[in-house]
């Protein structure tokens, strides 16, 4: 009698399933403003000139600045910083204050640095959807204080406004963009108005979100005008 025999084949094992990290219903963030760069600045009196020149400088490039301090609600500051650098394409983070704070406290600033690691992780996460810069104001002194970005170019403001717009006009470089001369008049306008600013929202914080916001709106509409009445080079 005739009978079939079936090669024993082996039994393939079934692999673990590994559960998803991901909440359920968790989705990716939407796509983020293609023009949005999310400024991670020291906020201390000395650095408000290079902030009213961030500002300027990203408006006349047609990008959209945006800063911590503008996002109102009562979430945790760090998971509504961590959202708005998600909805930013870019970031700039500046880190050339490492010195010690003011005495007596005399401690060490960490939230530019830790904010960056934010970013760099959402950045390797989404390469697609995010770049970032790094500011300095001294050449190779990234290379000592923040060692595990070496590879990285730092680009050097030198500490000063004009440096500042020089470093965003490379960083942002496009075509028909305004000359950092023709920038500089524009910051000298708004940060010699920033006094009245500050007079008009009650405040003495440069920082402050309606200060921010005035700054955004001044700059915005002097980087409109100039696109009408000055021929870009």
């Amino acid at each position: 009698m005739w009978t079939s025999s079936r090669p024993n084949f082996p039994i393939r094992k079934k692999h673990p399933r590994i559960p998803s990290t991901r909440k359920r219903g968790a989705s990716v963030p939407p796509l983020p403003d293609p023009n949005g760069v999310f400024l991670n600045i020291p906020y201390d009196e000395e650095f408000s000139s290079l902030y009213v020149a961030d500002i300027v400088g990203l408006c006349q490039l047609d990008l959209v600045p945006h800063l911590a301090s503008e996002i109102p609600g009562g979430e945790r500051r760090l998971d509504r910083i961590f959202k708005l650098i998600q909805s930013c394409r870019y970031s700039i983070h500046d880190l050339s204050r490492v010195e010690l704070s003011v005495a007596p406290t005399a401690v060490p600033r960490f939230n530019m640095p830790l904010e960056l690691g934010m970013t760099i992780t959402w950045q390797k996460l989404y390469p697609s959807r995010h770049d970032w810069f790094v500011w300095e104001s001294e050449p190779y002194r990234i290379q000592r204080s923040a060692s595990d970005l070496n590879g990285t170019d730092a680009n050097i403001q030198n500490g000063t406004p004009e440096g500042v717009l020089r470093e965003l006009s490379s960083a942002f470089w496009r075509d028909h963009m305004p000359s950092v001369p023709n920038m500089l008049d524009d910051y000298r306008f708004v940060n010699h108005n920033l006094d009245a600013i500050l007079y008009k929202n009650g405040t003495r914080n440069p920082y402050e979100r309606s200060v921010f916001m005035d700054l955004c709106w001044i700059s915005k509409t002097l980087a409109d005008l100039a696109r009408i009445t000055r021929p870009a080079v």
